[in-house]
């Protein structure tokens, strides 16, 4: 068994690249193969979100404090708070963020085909990320 004390992995800022906004990432695990699972907290800073991406085996979103955003593409975007559990499955389109007044926090978890474990696509624009709930957009 492998113990990883809480505090004991360093925080990293959300690349900037992926991510708009400020963002912190707080590791959780990697597992080393056979095993391909990885798990992370993040926390959405007001404004802040993920750029779209894909994950090639899904991914779980577990939020576990605050208020955000999650929208999948063709889908209308939906509020998300804590104790939701989000499963997004392979390949399919998404982004996921704080709203724009509160933050958010979600444990992440996801698993890798081939080391890869997301595939990451362009930004989510402001007039997207800012539109009224319930509408879809096209992408």
């Amino acid at each position: 068994m492998e113990l990883k004390r809480a505090g004991s992995q360093p925080s990293v800022k959300g690349p900037e690249q992926y991510f708009t906004g400020t963002v912190r990432i707080d590791p959780h695990h990697s597992a080393s193969a056979p095993a391909r699972v990885s798990a992370a907290s993040v926390t959405f800073e007001p404004g802040a979100r993920s750029a779209w991406h894909t994950h090639p085996l899904g991914q779980i979103l577990i939020v576990t404090a605050g208020c955000g955003w999650t929208q999948c593409e063709g889908e209308a975007k939906v509020e998300i708070r804590a104790g939701d559990v989000i499963w997004c499955p392979p390949g399919h389109k998404h982004w996921h963020g704080a709203t724009a007044t509160t933050a958010m926090t979600h444990i992440a978890v996801q698993e890798s085909l081939d080391g890869v474990a997301v595939v990451w696509l362009d930004k989510v624009r402001d007039e997207d990320y800012l539109s009224p709930l319930g509408e879809v957009h096209a992408h």
